[in-house]
């Protein structure tokens, strides 16, 4: 065979392998436990790799919720999200 050929045949099989390399690495990384992660009902930062779980901003600040519908809603949710842990 020409030279050329088996050299580019070379060159094309390097370039396939490497792409498929790195899509595996990125869904193993990051695609697949972002899913894992939001299928839980938390959050993903895919930056980090972070999974977190939600919290209330009254939890952080201190604030009371005032409006006693808004604090039923809040607490409900909160319950729905920590029921739902992975």
């Amino acid at each position: 065979m020409n030279p050329t050929l088996d050299r580019l045949k070379l060159i094309f099989l390097g370039g396939f392998l490497l792409i498929s390399v790195t899509l595996l690495v990125a869904h193993l990384g990051w695609i697949w436990p972002g899913k894992t992660c939001e299928a839980g009902g938390n959050w993903w930062d895919w930056r980090t790799r972070t999974c977190a779980r939600p919290i209330l901003i009254s939890d952080i600040t201190g604030r009371v919720i005032a409006d006693p519908k808004a604090r039923a809603e809040a607490k409900s949710a909160l319950a729905r999200a920590r029921s739902v842990k992975p």
